[in-house]
């Protein structure tokens, strides 16, 4: 695996941990499945609890938003370590 991968899959298994504290009965396969993609993740929020969006919509998306500033400074080490 390259840095950049180490990264992105250290990122994404923190998103996951957070979104399962707030969900715990999704799965790291069911999580992993989604490939992190926020309308999948809801998806899968709304079969398993019966939720709809306007319950689980905020609290994704706040957990999501707190992970954006890391993503950003993931990308500028990235570069930094590739000497860009």
């Amino acid at each position: 695996m390259k840095l950049n991968e180490n990264v992105v899959k250290g990122k994404w298994l923190e998103i996951r941990g957070e979104v399962q504290k707030a969900w715990g009965r999704l799965t790291d396969d069911e999580l992993d499945k989604t490939e992190g993609d926020a309308k999948a993740i809801g998806g899968l929020i709304q079969q398993r609890y019966g939720e709809a969006q306007d319950k689980y919509g905020k609290k994704l998306s706040d957990i999501l938003k707190r992970f954006e500033s890391k993503k950003t400074e993931a990308a500028t080490d990235i570069k930094k370590a590739l000497g860009k």
